[in-house]
Parts: structure tokens; C-alpha cells; sequence
């Protein structure tokens, strides 16, 4: 697979097409005698963290994803047997790795095998066995070898599914495109009111998981994501929930730990990030071989408070205090100790809210999003000033929250038009939530020269393509249920911290 992560695919609609095909088929070795309630696989299948020689693929077994218990009409007391194949071709004459796994009432029946033993670079086939039905078939992919030659990769940015009947049509067409991998920043569900407790988000995933649209792109490609609020509380921040002190902080943080397990018993993240109470690890990194560190970022569990006024606001005094942190000390150590040593030739930092400032008062005055970056401005100033000073190779910030698409120069000071770029931002708009608030961006514009692109109120994805010496971003919305166009496209050249239109 040397010639890089986008060689050898195979036809998309033959895939899809074999993929229900063969999750009819009943060759897998059947787990005893054990028998379910009904289906178990309702919820679908993923892969993710992939690594040169494996990957995670998850399932969860629930025959009734909405039971109010939150169970998923599984028993409260048994552990159910899974059986897991990997293999190198579709039609599974070719398992490489196979084994059986327990299925844990206490984690929700759900199941995470760390698969390793595999080659580095390459598609592999993977489905589940449990009380005698086949899981449909999913498809996950190894990481190149460290060092390797890498000539291509292809991925989505996603961000921001609000339930909306759950038909998804963007994910529907980022399920037919030819990507390596989906990399997820956060707002997979929207908790609601009434979301406190363990089965109450449970049954949340449960809902989003019935989208068959949201399934398919699981299936289809491995997704590496990190969660932002909507997962757990509206703009929370650290142990803060949005209605502090209203809703009090050790009921904040029961409910945090709740969100959390839900979180890791419905994505493909590794046994290691298994939350610890309202604690989870989050931040991490994937290396593309030689061409590309993926350093993904945690922006809410170490944060400090927002100052009043969490949306648009009068900036606050203390939005500019110089302690606020947006990362955590120990975070902001491992990223940019990464960053100092990365020998990759570009380096992509994953995080959840736009880094660029942001002027919203069309007078003299400034008004500010303080739950995105420009609230902890300090914060945005040491990272900047890090990739300023130590010009790690071709950074470029990916990020989301803000249910629109916009291309921004990331200035060393944003109050100098003609300051320095430091690199280039890519925000992914929203996969199906709505963004009320475009007019007012539209209207301030002027005052946010740094902007270079603003898609609107569109729903939609960024299809990444990296080269060595060339990053591709085209904005990918929908004009209609049915139909996606690519409606702006934009290049960073290799060595340039600025991105160009493309078209």
C-alpha cells in the first residue's frame, strides 16, 4: 500500500451492497446455545484508533435501543459471548484474526476489541456473531507503517448531528465518497433537558444510532472523535455545568460521568479511555506515516469557566486574563511537545470551537462567542505564539461547534490585519444542525478581515485530500435532501500558513 491511504479501493456501491448481503450470511461459529430477545445489532457496527497493525471495531447488543432502563432490552444480569472475525476480503474467505469477546451488562452490552496482528496500510472487513444472528459488515483500515512513504490521504471533517428525524442526507453522501477515515469534533447527540442519568443518554445514542444514514458511514470508514457540550451539557466547561450554580457541581459531575460512559459504550474508542467517573481520557494522536500527526484535542474537561455571557456578548475583562486556560497545563505540555518533535510533514490539530477570533459588533465596540476561543484569549495567544515561534511543519487547526464553514488566517495579533499568519483554520459546518445566528456573522464580516470564507446556514461536511506538499478542503453542503455539491474549495501549500482559493 506504499503509494499511500487512497490506493487499491474497491467500488462503493459494491461494498454497501455486500455488506448487507453478508450480514445474512450465518457462517460465523455460533456462540453456544444462547438466545437474544430479538436482533441484537440494531445499533450497528464501527472501527476506530486505528494503528499500523490494527484497530478498535465496537458493536453494542440492544434488540430495543429505547428501553427505558436503558439497557437495550438485554438482561441486567448476564454477560452475552460476541464473536468478532477480521478479514482480508469482502466475502470473508480470507479471516486473518477471529476470537470472542463478553458482552458486560455493566457497560451496556457493549463490546471493544483491539484488534492487532494486522498489515499496516490497508482495508480489512470485519462483523459480530451473537444468540445466532451476524452484525453487519463494517469496513476498517490499518496506519501506515512509522516512517512510511505515505502519498495520500483522504478524510471528513464532521461536527454537530442534532436529531432532525434522524434521516442525516450528509451522511448518506459522505457514506459514497472515497475516504480513509472520518475524524468526529464533537456534538454527536444533543443531551436534553431531561438527560441525567445513565439510561437517559443511553437511550439518547440509542435514538441518534437509528439513523440508518449515520450507520452506514460507520460501517463504511473508521471515525476518530472527540466529544464537545452537546454530549453531556450545553457549553459546559470543566466541572462546570451551563446553569451553575442552579443545577450544583457534584450533581453536574455525577451526571458528567454518566454522559461520559455513554460516550465510550457507543464510539469505537479503545479499553484505555474507559472513563473513570466524570473523568475521561480524551487527547490523543494518530500518525499517517510520514505525511501527517493528527493531534486531537479535549477543550472542555480541563477548561476554566467562561466569563459571563457564554454566547454572543460584550467581551468580557476576564476573557483576557492572562491564567485562563482552554486546554489544561498538562494537556498544553503534550501537544506542544508533540508538535516540537513531530517529523511529519503536516501537522493537523483536531479541536472543537473556532480558534479565530471573532468580532461580532459591527461598531467600535467588540462582542465575542465566550465559550469559543475568543473567551480564553490568553490561551489562543500561547498556542499561537508556540506555532509562530517553534514553526512546527504545516499546522493546520480543524474544528467545529459553530453549525457553519468558514476558512480563517490565524493571526498573531487579530487586531492587525497586516500581523503575521500563523496558519490556517478549517471549520467543518454542521451535519444537521441549524445555525440561527448566520445573518449576524454575515452582517460583521467587515470586521473580520482574517475571514476568508463563511458558508452560511448549509449543512454538510469538509472532504480533506492531503498530499506532501498540498492540503485540498472542499466544503461539501447539501443543496436539498438529495444533493451535494462541493461549494467552495481551498488549498494550503506545503510551507504556507495561509489558504488560497481553489474555487
Amino acid at each position: 500500500m506504499g503509494g499511500g491511504l487512497s490506493q487499491a479501493r474497491m467500488d462503493r456501491g459494491r461494498f454497501l451492497r455486500a455488506a448487507g448481503a453478508l450480514a445474512l450470511l450465518p457462517v460465523l461459529v455460533r456462540c453456544g446455545g444462547e438466545r437474544l430477545p430479538d436482533y441484537p445489532f440494531r445499533l450497528g457496527v464501527a472501527s476506530g484508533e486505528p494503528s499500523p497493525d490494527g484497530f478498535v471495531i465496537w458493536t453494542r447488543l440492544a434488540p430495543d435501543p429505547l428501553a427505558p432502563d436503558g439497557l437495550g432490552g438485554m438482561p441486567e444480569d448476564a454477560e452475552h459471548a460476541v464473536r468478532w472475525e477480521v478479514s482480508e476480503d469482502e466475502g470473508f474467505r480470507r479471516v486473518v484474526r477471529a476470537g470472542r469477546a463478553e458482552a458486560r451488562p455493566e457497560l451496556g452490552h457493549s463490546v471493544h476489541v483491539e484488534v492487532g496482528g494486522l498489515r499496516s496500510g490497508r482495508w480489512y472487513w470485519y462483523r459480530f456473531e451473537a444468540g445466532g444472528e451476524v452484525s453487519p459488515v463494517g469496513r476498517a483500515r490499518t496506519l501506515p507503517a512509522p516512517g512510511e512513504a505515505v502519498g495520500s490521504l483522504s478524510f471528513a471533517l464532521a461536527s454537530c448531528q442534532d436529531w432532525a428525524g434522524g434521516d442525516y442526507p450528509a451522511y448518506r453522501r459522505m457514506a459514497g465518497e472515497e475516504l480513509d477515515l472520518v475524524v468526529h469534533l464533537g456534538d454527536y447527540v444533543y443531551e436534553e433537558e431531561d438527560t441525567r442519568t445513565l439510561a437517559d443518554f443511553r437511550r439518547l445514542y440509542g435514538l441518534y444510532k437509528s439513523a440508518p444514514a449515520l450507520r452506514e458511514a460507520h460501517a463504511a470508514f473508521p471515525f476518530v472523535a472527540v466529544p464537545d457540550d452537546h454530549e453531556v451539557d450545553n457549553d459546559w466547561a470543566g466541572p462546570y455545568p451551563e446553569d451553575y450554580p442552579e443545577l450544583g457541581r457534584e450533581e453536574f459531575l455525577r451526571i458528567r460521568a454518566a454522559a461520559f460512559q455513554a460516550y465510550y459504550e457507543h464510539m469505537p474508542l479503545r479499553p484505555s479511555s474507559l472513563p473513570r467517573g466524570p473523568r475521561m481520557r480524551l487527547h490523543r494522536r494518530l500518525r499517517f506515516g510520514g505525511l501527517a500527526e493528527l493531534h486531537l484535542l479535549d477543550t472542555r474537561q480541563h477548561r476554566d469557566d467562561q466569563p459571563t455571557g457564554r454566547l454572543i456578548a460584550p467581551r468580557r475583562p476576564e476573557a483576557l486574563e492572562p491564567g485562563r486556560s482552554m486546554l489544561g497545563e498538562e494537556q498544553r505540555r503534550w501537544l506542544f511537545s508533540g508538535l516540537r518533535r513531530s517529523r511529519a510533514r503536516w501537522n493537523l490539530i483536531a479541536q472543537q470551537t473556532m480558534l479565530a477570533r471573532y468580532d461580532y459588533d459591527t461598531g467600535p465596540g467588540v462582542s465575542v462567542n465566550h465559550d469559543q476561543w475568543d473567551g480564553y484569549a490568553a490561551a489562543r495567544r500561547r498556542l499561537l505564539g508556540f506555532l509562530r515561534e517553534r514553526r512546527p511543519s504545516g499546522p493546520v487547526v480543524l474544528s467545529g461547534d459553530w453549525h457553519a464553514g468558514f476558512v480563517n488566517d490565524l493571526k498573531a495579533d487579530f487586531r492587525d490585519p497586516a500581523s503575521q499568519t500563523v496558519a490556517p483554520e478549517i471549520v467543518t459546518p454542521s451535519i444537521s444542525s441549524g445555525c440561527p445566528w448566520a445573518d449576524r456573522v454575515e452582517r460583521a464580516l467587515g470586521e473580520n478581515p482574517h475571514v476568508k470564507y463563511f458558508g452560511g446556514d448549509r449543512r454538510g461536511y469538509v472532504r480533506c485530500s492531503l498530499q506532501e506538499g498540498l492540503l485540498r478542503a472542499d466544503f461539501r453542503l447539501l443543496e436539498g435532501p438529495e444533493r451535494m455539491v462541493t461549494a467552495s474549495s481551498w488549498a494550503v501549500e506545503a510551507g504556507s500558513p495561509e489558504a488560497r482559493r481553489a474555487f
